[in-house]
């Protein structure tokens, strides 16, 4: 099973970003998205449900952060408007697969997504 973010890069503040996050290897039941600053935990930004495509949110990203599913079978968008610098981190997507629900105590428990790709860097300069 692999899982790969893309899209990352550098941005002003208010400025846009798409990732992408394809799965191969496995059909999940969600892919959450999580983040890491520096200094600080890795912390949830969303998640989104394969079967029903319903999504969840981190109260710091509603309204402004929003996924979707692409074309290609089991990758996700996670679009990321009016960046701010304070969403500097490198984002992670993961997946699990077991049925976890894409739901509030995902985002606040990282840990249960095993299946982890290789972050991508966001950068909002001020």
């Amino acid at each position: 099973v692999q899982l790969q973010a893309s899209g990352g890069g550098l941005v002003q503040a208010g400025g846009s970003l798409r990732l992408s996050c394809a799965v191969s290897g496995l059909d999940p039941y969600v892919i959450g998205w999580f983040r890491q600053a520096p200094g600080k935990q890795v912390e949830g930004v969303g998640c989104f449900s394969i079967s029903d495509s319903k999504t969840h949110y981190v109260d710091s990203v509603k309204g402004r952060f929003a996924l979707s599913r692409a074309e290609a079978k089991n990758t996700v968008y996670l679009q990321m408007n009016d960046l701010k610098p304070e969403d500097t981190a490198v984002y992670f997507c993961a997946t699990d697969p077991s049925p976890v629900p894409c739901a509030p105590i995902l985002m606040t428990n990282p840990r249960g997504m095993d299946i982890w790709g290789k972050g991508t860097q966001v950068t909002v300069s001020s």
